[in-house]
Formats: structure tokens, C-alpha cells, sequence
């Protein structure tokens, strides 16, 4: 099988690329990615020299780019997971994310359909469906739940969804959706909670927290997202949407403070910083569907999880030194500027 996965130098992309060389060597994988400041080529670097990866630096929007990738690789599946997905960002320049977002995704399924019909996958975010009062925990997102968006970033996800649901109607083309909580693992970019945290503490610079940290997110190790969405795709029901959770809400407040006593710092590190504007007070999600479908369930417990991250951070220090430097927007030149 021949799959194009957009996004794959992004956090999730890459580490979906990195689970599935390994997990179905037999298959080829074409990345997609425009690199933008949370593409990093060097996350790719154990699998350059893979001869069944092929990576194209090409803006998801660029319809004649993308059209020639399709001819050349004549793909199976498609998998995007091509976005942008920074919250504050979108509150910033809301437009840079409608453009990637939804027409990104209109060019991608565009190409599926001129070139029969090939199966595709949308990435998205459980953050479609707003948020749940941090006082009623018996509350949780299912498939059913109405979208009811929040940020400009949401809205933009939001209406990638909607547009799969209805190419699979008109068209027909063999779609699914998945939505997931928050990722955390290696490769995560430190713009993010829980690398941000480890790269300060690391450094001991404040650790700066929204609100009061009381906002809670449900929290799922990348690589158990990673084996939901390869069975989503080889045997999830065409135009369904699954939800992917894991089970385990954490404050952001208590997240930081784990961090802290893993890496053994103070707490007077932690800084308070006003609130995100119209910042989503609590996410959780049901994945009683994917479960009894697919049989898939989070294998990584929060606890392990999040100390292999810490590890990874420690382990792999010029990979994160390099983004909060910006040298690593100059990777590509490094890499293929002679070729």
C-alpha cells in the first residue's frame, strides 16, 4: 500500500510515520509538508534513508504540487494531518488557518477524487465540540455531541469536517474522521503545555500558566493515537467519525506541577499569565465506539507516559534547542540546498 501523509513533519504526522515504517514495513509512505515554524524535517531523520519514504516540502494548498505527487506515487490512501493548530496563533491570524485548514483539505480530497476515488482520512480535534463545565464530570464528548466551536483554530477544523462529511455524500468519496484529545510524546513541539514545561524547567525559566491551570484536558500518549487512527483506516466504517480518548483528565495546573517534581525544581517557577481569550474550560472524551468497533482501547498509562516523555526531552536535547533557537527552519537548506 502506497499512503500520502500530509503533516508528517509536524508532531503527530511524524510520529504517525515513525509507528508505521515500523508497524507495516511493506507499505511506502509520501510525506507532504510545507514545513511552516511546526514542520521540523529533523523529526523525519530516522527514516530519510528509508527507501519505502519519499518526502515532498509542498503546501497542502498548492493544488498543481499536489496533483503531480498523486500522478507520480498513485496512492492507496491518503492520511492528513496537515494543519495548523496553535489556539493563540488563530486568535492572532485567524486567516493563515482557514486557507490550511479548510482549503488544504478541499485540495487534498480534490486529488482523491480525480484519481479514483482513494481512500482518505481526516485528522481532527475533539476541540470541535467546545468544552464541558469542570462541574459536571459524568459529561463526556461522543460522536453525537454538536460541534460548538471556540477558537478561530476550532472553527477552521470544524469546517474541514463538515466539507469530508459532505464530499462523502455528494461524491462518494470512501471517507472517516477521527477526533482526539490532547497528544503528548516525543517530537511535540515547545510551543505546546507539556514541552514547554519541560524545556523551562529544564532551563529554569518561569513556567508561565493561563488562569488559575484549572483547566482540564484529557490527555492520550502519541503513539496509542497513532495505532487508533492505522485501524481507523484499515477497518473503520466509511464516513464515520471516531472519537479518540484517553481516559485521563488532568488539570493543567497538576501537569505542570508533576513536571516540576519529575525534574526536581521549585514551584516558584510557576507564573501566572492572564487568561486565553475564551480559553475552553474542560475537554473529555468518550471512546466507547472505536473501543467496541475497533477494539482499540489507550494502552499507555499517564503516569508511564509522561515520564518516557520527560525522558525523551532529556534524551534528545538538541532537537528541542534547536526550535527555541530557530536554527531548525534552516534543516531543509542544511539538508537538500546542495541537491
Amino acid at each position: 500500500m502506497t499512503i500520502i501523509v500530509t503533516g508528517g513533519a509536524g508532531f503527530i504526522g511524524g510520529n504517525f510515520i515513525h509507528y508505521h515504517l515500523k508497524k507495516h514495513p511493506e507499505d511506502r509512505v509520501v510525506c507532504i509538508d510545507k514545513l511552516t515554524y511546526a514542520g521540523n524535517l529533523s523529526t523525519l531523520v530516522p527514516v530519510m534513508d528509508n527507501p519505502n519514504f519519499r518526502f515532498c516540502k509542498l503546501d497542502i494548498c498548492d493544488r498543481e504540487g499536489v496533483f503531480k505527487v498523486f500522478e507520480e506515487e498513485k496512492p492507496d490512501t491518503v492520511i492528513n494531518f496537515a494543519a495548523e493548530s496553535h489556539v493563540d496563533r488563530s486568535i492572532d491570524n485567524p486567516g493563515i488557518f482557514l486557507q490550511t485548514n479548510i482549503i488544504g483539505t478541499a485540495t487534498m480530497m480534490d486529488s482523491c477524487r480525480a484519481f479514483g476515488n482513494i481512500r482518505y482520512h481526516q485528522v481532527s480535534t475533539d476541540e470541535v465540540y467546545g468544552d464541558l463545565p469542570l462541574d459536571r464530570p459524568d459529561l463526556f464528548f461522543t460522536e453525537e455531541t454538536p460541534i460548538h466551536t471556540s477558537s478561530p483554530y476550532s472553527s477552521s477544523k470544524a469546517g474541514a469536517d463538515l466539507l469530508v462529511q459532505a464530499y462523502h455524500r455528494t461524491y462518494g468519496l470512501p471517507v472517516t474522521i477521527s477526533r482526539c484529545s490532547n497528544n503528548y510524546g516525543p517530537y511535540h513541539f515547545p510551543e505546546k503545555l507539556i514541552p514547554l514545561m519541560i524545556a523551562n524547567c529544564l532551563n529554569d525559566k518561569p513556567l508561565p500558566v493561563y488562569g488559575e491551570g484549572k483547566n482540564v484536558r484529557d490527555w492520550l500518549y502519541v503513539e496509542d493515537h497513532c495505532k487508533a487512527i492505522d485501524l481507523i483506516v484499515r477497518k473503520g466504517r466509511i464516513g464515520e467519525v471516531y472519537n479518540v480518548g484517553g481516559h485521563n483528565e488532568m488539570a493543567n495546573i497538576d501537569i505542570v506541577k508533576l513536571i516540576i517534581k519529575e525534574l526536581g525544581k521549585s514551584e516558584d517557577l510557576i507564573t501566572y499569565v492572564t487568561d486565553r481569550k475564551g480559553h475552553d474550560l474542560r475537554y473529555a472524551i468518550d471512546p466507547t465506539k472505536i473501543h467496541q468497533e475497533l477494539g482499540w482501547l489507550p494502552e499507555t498509562k499517564f503516569a508511564d507516559g509522561i515520564k518516557k516523555t520527560i525522558q525523551w526531552y532529556l534524551d534528545h536535547r538538541e532537537w528541542w534547542e534547536e526550535i527555541i533557537s530557530g536554527e531548525y527552519q534552516h534543516y531543509y537548506e542544511k539538508m537538500y540546498g546542495n541537491r
